[in-house]
């Protein structure tokens, strides 16, 4: 054969195979990407109340999601994603609810859903006191140098990367329970509600805190789903601790960049406990660290399944929420009509802050305790070995090895929650402080470490 047939041969086969892996990145892809930016879009514009172009122009801005259209529709309170017309995904919003992503159950089935609803009280928080309100006090604690406090929170504000911003949005510090400093971004105001991301699993490890406290749940008995209730499945023996703790030892793989299970989980699948649960077991239960977000999506189905639907849809809010005058948030469900314990909660920087110092005050809010005693220290215990410090759905700022912190700026009694993007609450109860602060840090350039450092050196 001529060596020009043989070098065409092998441009045609490089192009089939080309043609062939950007037919399958596609295949795979688009269906994430649409699916995200649907979710995204529908949460912003109908339960924050934003501008869909802000949106588009923000949180929808990263190269990969440029590629997609994403149409709103006000007349149903819907959000239509696709990637050059294919892959289409639609996102439902519904009053209480907030927004779902149509997942292999039909929009007919998933608007046909018979939720009872906790009915928001009645409250005009801006005559009542902080925190069950929002009507703060002009004081200011003499230990705190205002100024410096102020200069450590613009700070953040202050883009110095047009190509690589940090995007702060909201920033709200609490000191001894009384809010001491706020500020927003343009476009931004104190009822903006904000996504927590995995902050909503810190939130999922409170509501099963809730149900240990009741009598209906035990954290050390096996977990009760129902794929796992044979005593011959080695899954058997996971118990809630576990899952609380990401020690499951599920196969689960928790990764972003590419289609995985925590992408299909999220995205492509209406159950997302179930589809977790099926998973198989790769690890000793307790043996071994992994974060999951399908975790916290078992335990959320676990709350659901212990508590049946007449009451899962008003349990957060009513033994939560509502306690902790969060009237704000929203959990929203999958398309089986769980709610997302891993990942979708919107709030605003004030109410985050209120669930911030409902840890720091030890679960106890207006004189009523709502998580068991002692469950903030076992919560924030790390499990050896474990270098990093996670506990019950919550970070530590160090793990067994006190040695080292995560933060080295902070004290080594912090604990955090952590959500994409740089959404945080930080918890030093030795410095009786909680720094929550919201954003849409893209590029994992927001220096947490040099903000504490600040927010700390504003103590006199």
């Amino acid at each position: 054969m001529k060596p020009k047939r043989i070098i065409l041969r092998l441009v045609w086969i490089l192009l089939i195979a080309a043609a062939g892996a950007l037919t399958w990145y596609g295949w795979v892809s688009f269906p994430i990407l649409s699916g995200f930016g649907s979710k995204v879009m529908c949460s912003a514009v109908f339960d924050a109340g934003r501008n869909e172009n802000q949106v588009r122009d923000q949180d929808l801005s990263a190269y990969m999601m440029k590629l997609g259209d994403f149409k709103v529709n006000y007349a149903d309170s819907s959000v239509t994603g696709s990637v050059f017309g294919l892959a289409k995904r639609k996102a439902i919003y519904r009053e209480g609810l907030g927004a779902t992503l149509v997942s292999q159950l039909s929009e007919q089935e998933i608007r046909s859903q018979q939720m009872n609803l906790a009915v928001k009280p009645a409250v005009f928080t801006d005559t009542i006191p902080w925190p069950l309100g929002d009507k703060l006090t002009a004081a200011f604690p003499a230990a705190i140098d205002s100024a410096r406090l102020q200069a450590a929170i613009q700070h953040i504000f202050v883009e110095k990367d047009s190509l690589l911003p940090v995007r702060t949005r909201a920033v709200v510090v609490l000191y001894k329970g009384q809010l001491i400093a706020e500020h927003y971004a343009a476009g931004f105001t104190a009822r903006t509600k904000l996504a927590g991301w995995s902050m909503t699993k810190t939130v999922t490890g409170a509501l099963i805190g809730i149900l240990v406290k009741q009598g209906k749940l035990s954290v050390n008995m096996p977990a009760p789903v129902p794929e796992w209730r044979n005593a011959n499945d080695p899954r058997h023996s996971i118990t809630i601790a576990n899952l609380l703790q990401q020690r499951s030892g599920l196969d689960f793989e928790e990764v972003y960049s590419k289609s995985s299970d925590a992408t299909r989980m999220l995205f492509r699948k209406a159950d997302m406990g179930a589809y977790t649960a099926s998973r198989p077991l790769k690890n000793l239960p307790g043996s071994v660290f992994y974060y999951s977000s399908g975790n916290s999506n078992i335990l959320s189905r676990i709350i659901r399944q212990t508590l049946g639907d007449s009451l899962y849809y008003r349990f957060p809010y009513t033994q939560l929420f509502y306690k902790l005058g969060m009237y704000s948030a929203v959990m929203e469900p999958d398309a089986s009509g769980t709610f997302v314990g891993s990942s979708y909660m919107y709030a605003t920087a004030r109410d985050w802050a209120r669930f911030g110092l409902f840890y720091l005050q030890d679960g106890v809010f207006n004189k009523e305790r709502i998580l068991p005693e002692g469950w903030v220290a076992q919560s924030t215990k790390a499990v050896s070995p474990d270098r990093r410090g996670y506990g019950y759905q919550v970070w530590l700022n160090t793990g067994s090895d006190t040695l080292i912190k995560h933060y080295p700026a902070a004290p080594a009694d912090m604990f955090y929650a952590d959500g994409f993007e740089s959404q945080l609450i930080f918890i030093i109860p030795s410095k009786n402080l909680v720094v929550v602060r919201l954003g849409l840090t893209q590029h994992n350039n927001f220096d947490g470490n040099k903000f504490l450092h600040d927010v700390l050196a504003s103590f006199k």
